[in-house]
């Protein structure tokens, strides 16, 4: 669809200094900017072919609820649609502060509830078997490959935290790995030597065939990765142990998640080693601690 008109150049000139201010001023990640820019054309699309509406001025909260209802009729999730209100929100409160609206129309939408949807994490036993019996390709790709799957799993660091891993991100005296977070937030988490010693080993063979590489982890021409190359070297690997429909560098986080909290670890140090802004967000955990302990009751207890 090919937009004109004074009212169509006004919203892709207020789009841009939207993103400009997510960017620059919120220092949203560029995974969320793209989310927020998207959802934005989204609902704009929607007012044009719906309601033939281009001035992004006029809308009121009936067209948004609108749009709202659409998204559920297409099946779209409460955690989607929340996060498209989520947008709206951030974006309403922009044009406020800018002075382009004097009204805000989200201050009478009603978000729906999201259903509780228990992270999928990969069992310990599983990645035992991955790791240590799994036979990956031979030379610097294996080893790498291998390697990644072993930092997520060992750390439960993010995806957009491992990508930008350099060779100044680990501290091999002490044992851990500066990584750069959410809002640039720096946090230090620790590994273990077994770790160390794998991590040593893949650094020999990256010097070996990119001397040169800026980043810690490469492609197999020695670029920096990108996600799309880090979820498939994932999904194949954890295609070897698990038919679990969602096998992603997440997965891999909330495995450490769950099991080390499955192993005793406190919640609230699950919580710093996750870089969470709050405990609720390390809590979603829990869940999967007690649907474990309510399985070893049914198997163990006589009276279960």
């Amino acid at each position: 669809m090919i937009l004109i008109g004074i009212e169509s150049k006004f919203f892709f000139m207020v789009k841009e200094q939207f993103v400009n201010y997510l960017q620059y001023e919120k220092r949203f990640s560029p995974h969320t900017v793209t989310a927020y820019s998207n959802d934005l054309q989204q609902f704009y699309d929607f007012l044009l072919s719906d309601y033939s509406i281009s001035n992004i001025v006029e809308v009121n909260h009936t067209f948004i609820r609108s749009w709202l209802v659409k998204l559920m009729e297409a099946n779209i999730s409460a955690r989607s649609i929340n996060r498209k209100i989520t947008t709206l929100k951030t974006f309403y409160k922009f044009l406020l502060r800018e002075g382009i609206v004097s009204v805000n129309p989200m201050l009478k939408i009603i978000a729906p509830k999201n259903s509780k949807r228990l992270p999928e994490y990969v069992a310990q036993e599983k990645m035992n078997r991955l790791l240590d019996f799994t036979d990956f390709a031979p030379g610097f790709e294996g080893i790498r490959d291998k390697m990644i799957i072993e930092l997520f799993y060992a750390t439960g660091m993010r995806l957009s935290e491992l990508i930008n891993l350099n060779h100044y991100s680990f501290d091999f005296y002490s044992n851990a790995v500066k990584v750069v977070g959410k809002r640039n937030k720096e946090r230090i988490i620790p590994f273990s030597v077994n770790t160390k010693n794998l991590l040593q080993e893949y650094l020999v063979e990256l010097k070996k065939n990119f001397p040169q590489a800026e980043y810690f982890f490469v492609t197999d021409k020695g670029q920096k990765l990108y996600p799309r190359f880090v979820y498939e070297l994932v999904k194949k690997g954890l295609g070897e142990v698990t038919t679990a429909k969602k096998k992603s560098p997440h997965v891999l986080r909330h495995s450490f998640a769950t099991n080390m909290l499955n192993n005793g670890a406190e919640l609230n140090a699950i919580k710093e080693l996750l870089g969470h802004a709050n405990l609720s967000a390390t809590q979603v955990y829990t869940h999967n601690t007690i649907s474990k302990l309510k399985n070893i009751h049914s198997q163990a207890h006589p009276k279960a």
